[in-house]
């Protein structure tokens, strides 16, 4: 039996690769994102479509996870009500295909995947270890996991992405985020880079590592569910978000900090793994519709 062409070896690990993170329904969720005629909320040139679009955003995705664990509310949120242990492919899949339908989608479909969103988040409340209550819909807490995830999206397709965006496409990003979180109930999100800046030392005093934090970070660091063969390229992927933590962060959540390891050896694999990633993946569908 002759081996498979590179062209069929990029196929399968691309086909594999997008079912993980899409799951099953992927393939046509894809085609209703990209297929359906319509205005979009982004036009096809917004920066908010080239850095969710870039692969950059697995390294990005897992750093935000990490940093929004640090809020105790926001944690206790996510560990009673997310599933991120008992099913967190499932929850990575809803998660993808949100961002999908909003940066790429028409406006009907973003906002309805918006509606659906804030639904949840009305039902999700509860108290804290600490006697604290939480409420998902709080909006100072969408605001912490808003900003967490730009900050990190960002971060990481900066150092990771194909095509870094220069200092003006770096704010109309951070623009192009408000519009999506200010649909979640928001409250005046930045919109620049100095602004988001700004809001994360705001949230600082009320960041550090519980329990549940540490926890969360050693399942999603160590202990995911992932067959053999990809759990390499994903101690690469999980390396350079820890790299790319503040130092107390890696500190609340008792990870290490290893400059000089990370600069010669952890950056170089992180743009290794991200390109193998970014050949598998190809380019998205182009775009139908305007981004009115």
């Amino acid at each position: 039996m002759s081996a498979p062409r590179p062209s069929g070896l990029r196929e399968q690990a691309g086909r594999r690769l997008f079912t993980l993170v899409a799951g099953p329904a992927g393939a046509a969720n894809r085609a209703r994102i990209h297929g359906t005629p319509g205005p979009r909320w982004f036009a096809a040139d917004r920066p908010v479509r080239t850095v969710h679009g870039d692969a950059s955003m697995f390294i990005g995705g897992l750093r935000a996870l990490l940093l929004q664990s640090l809020h105790p509310r926001a944690m206790a949120a996510v560990a009673a009500h997310s599933g991120y242990r008992g099913d967190p492919w499932g929850r990575l899949q809803r998660t993808s295909t949100f961002l999908a339908v909003t940066t790429y989608g028409t406006a009907e479909h973003a906002q309805e995947a918006v509606d659906r969103v804030r639904a949840v988040h009305d039902r999700v409340r509860g108290t804290t270890a600490a006697g604290e209550e939480y409420h998902a819909g709080d909006p100072h807490l969408l605001a912490w996991v808003h900003i967490a995830e730009v900050d990190s999206f960002l971060r990481a397709h900066q150092r990771y992405g194909a095509h870094p965006l220069d200092a003006a496409g770096c704010d109309a990003y951070v623009a192009d985020t408000a519009r999506i979180a200010e649909a979640l109930g928001v409250p005046d999100p930045p919109r620049d880079r100095a602004a988001l800046a700004e809001r994360l030392a705001a949230y600082r005093p009320e960041l550090h590592g519980t329990p549940q934090a540490r926890e969360a970070a050693r399942f999603i660091l160590f202990h995911p569910p992932l067959p053999l063969a990809a759990r390499a390229p994903y101690a690469l992927l999980t390396a350079n978000a820890v790299s790319m933590l503040p130092r107390w962060a890696r500190e609340g959540l008792g990870l290490p900090s290893l400059p000089v390891l990370e600069k010669v050896c952890v950056r170089p694999a992180g743009l290794a793994v991200t390109g193998a990633i970014r050949w598998a993946m190809g380019a998205p569908p182009p775009p139908t519709g305007d981004g009115s």
